[in-house]
């Protein structure tokens, strides 16, 4: 009989726990998936209570289960256009995060060192026009290295994407050609190309093709041992993304009051010119306030202690006044 008892206490504690457990699902971006998992890994570990369940989809999936309110908060690198947000039945704030950079990486067998790319490189590539990586263009821009007579395979994401809309906006700037053929966005149709889905795809076919060049997050390229080059920015300065150039492409960025601003192509001679903040997308007024609390709650642990995490995952920290100028929206929450 005290068996017994003990065995319905315990199966009634544990219950208890049970019940005091909050989940809150989010969804979205693969750019800043690294950062977002050690944050909510490290958010439980001083708040057992709450579970942060982030599903690394995209950021067009991410913008599209923040629109029908199956998630509590969504992630894009892309900020979502006018439209979009008039398509929403509340009201969604645009929550930097941190920094990052978007590098061209590739698979060349044979070339030693980093290869330079220009705009008109990068945008011949992916328009389709430089199909070659011994291309005349790429040799004059490399002088000295010896490329192969290889064809040249283009990867891109196949889904809906805040990294293509950095790379794509990028291009947009830097290239009317592109501009005209594509544009910008988190899809767009590509004239050329293999699709793989997520940054984790794309990493993956440029290991397995040889001749191969896509677009990912630095982080991704680290972590993969993935060559990446340098790029030729609006100074007419080669810089390799970094730390150091992403953070220097936000220096003195000019932030709008909804947070949605673009940096690519910045001023400045040793900014990296494919870099861009990453946004987590908050729903307001928040439907649950239990959920609210905890939401407002993690975005002040972010700031403080979020944020110093980031170089050790190669994200650039938020700038002072924008972080400054986050604390003030968050306490506006509701």
């Amino acid at each position: 009989m005290l068996r017994s008892l003990r065995v319905l206490l315990f199966l009634t504690f544990l219950a208890g726990m049970a019940s005091a457990q909050t989940t809150l699902n989010a969804a979205g971006a693969t750019f800043p998936y690294p950062i977002y998992s050690k944050w909510f890994s490290e958010y439980k570990k001083a708040h057992p209570e709450v579970e942060i369940n982030y599903q690394s989809i995209g950021s067009g999936g991410g913008i599209r289960q923040v629109l029908a309110g199956t998630v509590d908060f969504g992630a894009s690198d892309g900020p979502m256009t006018d439209e979009q947000l008039g398509q929403a039945k509340f009201k969604i704030l645009h929550i930097p995060s941190v920094l990052g950079a978007v590098v061209p990486a590739y698979n060349v067998p044979g070339v030693e060192g980093e290869i330079k790319f220009t705009s008109e490189i990068l945008s011949g590539i992916f328009l389709g026009k430089i199909t070659n990586w011994n291309d005349q263009a790429i040799a004059a821009a490399n002088p000295g290295a010896k490329f192969p007579d290889q064809s040249i395979i283009v990867v891109h994401r196949s889904d809906g994407s805040g990294t293509t809309y950095i790379f794509t906006d990028y291009l947009s700037k830097v290239s009317g050609e592109w501009q005209q053929a594509a544009g910008k966005g988190t899809a767009v149709k590509w004239p050329v190309g293999l699709g793989g889905k997520g940054n984790e795809g794309v990493a993956g076919m440029i290991r397995q093709f040889k001749g191969s060049i896509g677009y990912i997050e630095l982080i991704y390229a680290l972590q993969n041992n993935i060559p990446f080059g340098s790029v030729k920015n609006s100074s007419g300065a080669f810089v390799k993304a970094s730390l150091d150039s992403t953070t220097a492409a936000a220096a003195g960025v000019k932030m709008p009051a909804d947070y949605r601003v673009s940096i690519t192509n910045p001023p400045g001679k040793t900014a990296y010119p494919i870099a861009s903040f990453t946004w987590l997308l908050i729903p307001q007024p928040f439907k649950d306030q239990a959920k609210g609390k905890i939401i407002t709650d993690f975005l002040n642990w972010e700031l403080d202690n979020g944020q110093p995490m980031a170089n050790s995952l190669s994200y650039a920290p938020l700038p002072k006044e924008v972080s400054d100028k986050i604390r003030q929206t968050v306490k506006g929450m509701k």
